[in-house]
C-alpha cells in the first residue's frame, strides 16, 4: 500500500476475507431502503440518483451505447458500493483515522497525473475501469475510501505486511457485523464466500438489474 492514492480503484472483495460482512435483508421495517447500515438507510432514491448521474454522463459520450451495455449491472453495483463506503467510514472512525479534504484533493491530483489529465481520469472512471462506472464528481468518494483503507492499515501496523489486505479486510468484516447491514432482497443476498451480492432465484427478480461487483485493491 502507498501512503497516497495514485489510481482509481474500489476496494472490497479483493480486500475482504471470506467472512459474513453483510447479513439479513430489508423488510417492511425499512420501506424505501435499498440497504440499512447500522440503522442508517441508503434509500432507493439515493441509489437511483447515483445511477442516473452515471447514465446521464454516459449518454453524452460518443460510445454511449457501449458504455451503457457494458454496465448493465450498475444498480446493484451501486448498492454494494454505497454500503461499502459506509462500512469503511465506520471502520476508519473506530481506528481514529481521519481523511481531510486536502488529502483527497492531493490524491485526485495524483490520479489525474497518472491517468494523463482530468479528462482522461474522468473517462476511465465513466467506463468502469476502476471497477464501478462513476461520474467525475463521484471519483472523490473512491479516493477518500482508499485513503481511509491506507490509514487503517497504518494504524494496524500492516502497511508492509503481505497479509495486510486480509487483516484490514477482517476489520471491515468485523465492523459490518457489529453495526449490522440489511440488504433489500430486490438487489439479491450477501454471499460471504464470494464477498459479493448474488442473485435471488425468484422469477420476479430475473429481469431486474443484475450484478456482481468488480473491485480492485490499489497498492
Amino acid at each position: 500500500m502507498k501512503r497516497r492514492t495514485t489510481a482509481l480503484s474500489v476496494t472490497a472483495a479483493a480486500l475482504l476475507v471470506a467472512a459474513p460482512l453483510l447479513t439479513g435483508c430489508s423488510t417492511g421495517a425499512h420501506p424505501g431502503a435499498a440497504a440499512v447500515v447500522g440503522g442508517e438507510r441508503i434509500s432507493i432514491s439515493q441509489v437511483q440518483g447515483h445511477v442516473e448521474a452515471v447514465r446521464a454522463a454516459q449518454r453524452q459520450q460518443p460510445d454511449a451505447d457501449e458504455l451503457i451495455s457494458t454496465s448493465s449491472t450498475l444498480t446493484r453495483e451501486t448498492v454494494n458500493f454505497l454500503v461499502y463506503l459506509q462500512v469503511v467510514d465506520r471502520a476508519a472512525a473506530s481506528q481514529g483515522v481521519e481523511v481531510t479534504r486536502r488529502q483527497v484533493q492531493e490524491a485526485r491530483a495524483d490520479a489525474e497525473a497518472n491517468a494523463g489529465g482530468p479528462e482522461a481520469l474522468a473517462q476511465s472512471a465513466l467506463s468502469g475501469q476502476g471497477g464501478l462506472p462513476l461520474t467525475s464528481g463521484q471519483i472523490d468518494d473512491v479516493l477518500r475510501s482508499n485513503l481511509q483503507i491506507q490509514g487503517i492499515a497504518e494504524q494496524l501496523g500492516v502497511l508492509t505486511d503481505p497479509l495486510g489486505g486480509e487483516k484490514v479486510g477482517a476489520l471491515l468484516a468485523e465492523t459490518a457485523q457489529e453495526v449490522g447491514v440489511d440488504i433489500n432482497p430486490r438487489y439479491g443476498t450477501w454471499d460471504a464466500q464470494t464477498v459479493s451480492l448474488v442473485d435471488l432465484q425468484e422469477p420476479w427478480l430475473r429481469t431486474a438489474d443484475r450484478d456482481q461487483q468488480a473491485v480492485t485493491l490499489d497498492g
